[in-house]
């Protein structure tokens, strides 16, 4: 796999020598056990797959030598790179401007640019209807295009099966910017519509069958399906595709469920099923896959609590938090500096959307054992700091070795 350059203040002796470690002895990348740091008095189990992959390593190396490159240009992201405040803020202290928020809405008006200005499109990619209006200003979008490549794939996907009449379910959450460009580019080729998590495609299945009246279908689906879509029969032949970084078990459950649907409609055996349903593989991205296996792998062993660091509006880390959450204490912290006593840490609540504060989340103990994973978008410092930041609460403890 291609080796990127990556800034310095991104990167970790400790998390590196680990992967490192982990890389000879794994080539395959079939042992997803953990890494056990035992300390003695604390023990950590880090996951065998997190960090950077290959789509935010290609997107960092990119912006950082757009940066170089243009050293008299007014440099622009069309919204976060990726969803991680320490990049996006140094991204920002190098004079880097955000076009958009992660929502979309307008931070910089589309007049303010001109035809010198450098725009660079973050990871997620962007809309077809944004690359059309920079072109109109004189911009190129694919100059400075940091898309993930498994982004592209699914667009890839949804291309080839919207030519062959499938209309495009796609699984995300409707407003990420993944999602949003997703669909964009589903829709120049089919009808396209946006299911968020099982509860919506059982509504959807109802349309199919026909178990809803159709003029309910655009009030209930209202912004998640493309201009000019007809119930009657845009629903007849369908195919999943998805934002790369949902849960697997929930985009194949999707998939199984409307197939299963698709069979009983149509009274279908074999594989007769691919004339109303597309046979498209997982599109979920590898980065996703390994993490995602590597932590069901991490909650294998037993730990008093886990940490997962990333940004708060990662989708990626947000699944791992949910997966962690299923069987012990669980805290999602954006940094280090969220730990802010031994005894106390802020970090935030997926369910409220808000940080809290816990007190003395670590348990008093002869050992205590923490799990420690993060998202595809977390730089291996963030991760160092935290390690390095536990573990000085066990003034006892042995030092850290990766030997």
């Amino acid at each position: 796999m291609k080796s990127f350059q990556i800034p310095e203040l991104y990167k970790s002796s400790i998390i590196g020598g680990i992967k490192e470690k982990r890389r000879v002895q794994d080539k395959l990348k079939k042992d997803f056990t953990p890494t056990v740091l035992d300390c003695g008095s604390v023990k950590f189990l880090i996951s065998r797959h997190f960090g950077f992959c290959y789509g935010v390593e290609n997107a960092v190396e990119i912006a950082y030598r757009t940066i170089e490159e243009n050293p008299d240009k007014r440099i622009f992201l069309l919204s976060e790179m990726i969803h991680n405040p320490d990049v996006n803020a140094d991204l920002q202290s190098r004079g880097v401007n955000f076009i958009m928020d992660t929502s979309g809405s307008q931070l910089i008006p589309w007049d303010d640019l001109t035809d010198k200005d450098v725009v660079i499109v973050p990871a997620f990619g962007t809309t077809v209807e944004i690359q059309h209006r920079l072109a109109e200003i004189g911009i190129n979008a694919y100059q400075y295009d940091t898309t993930c490549p498994f982004v592209e794939k699914v667009w890839n996907r949804a291309s080839a099966i919207g030519q062959k009449d499938y209309t495009i379910v796609v699984h995300g959450k409707p407003s990420h910017e993944e999602t949003r460009a997703t669909f964009s580019h589903a829709k120049e080729n089919a009808p396209t519509i946006v299911v968020k998590d099982m509860k919506q495609t059982v509504e959807l299945a109802k349309y199919i069958t026909g178990e809803k009246p159709t003029a309910q279908f655009y009030e209930e689906f209202k912004g998640q399906y493309s201009e000019g879509f007809d119930v009657s029969k845009d629903l007849q032949r369908i195919g999943v595709v998805n934002q790369t970084t949902m849960l697997a078990s929930d985009t194949q459950g999707i998939a199984d469920y409307l197939k299963q649907i698709m069979i009983q409609k149509y009274n279908i055996e074999g594989s007769d099923v691919t004339a109303y349903f597309a046979d498209t593989r997982d599109t979920l991205c590898y980065a996703t896959n390994d993490n995602q296996s590597a932590t069901y792998g991490l909650l294998k062993e037993n730990a008093d609590l886990a940490v997962v660091a990333g940004g708060y509006n990662s989708s990626n880390t947000s699944h791992l938090v949910e997966l962690c959450e299923q069987k012990l204490p669980t805290y999602f912290i954006s940094s280090a500096d969220k730990i802010l006593t031994e005894n106390l840490i802020c970090h935030f609540d997926l369910h409220s959307k808000t940080e809290k504060h816990t007190s003395d989340f670590i348990p008093k103990k002869e050992q205590v054992t923490i799990m420690l994973t993060c998202g595809a978008s977390c730089p291996d410092a963030v991760v160092e700091s935290i390690l390095l930041k536990l573990h000085s609460f066990f003034p006892e403890a042995l030092p850290i070795s990766v030997a």
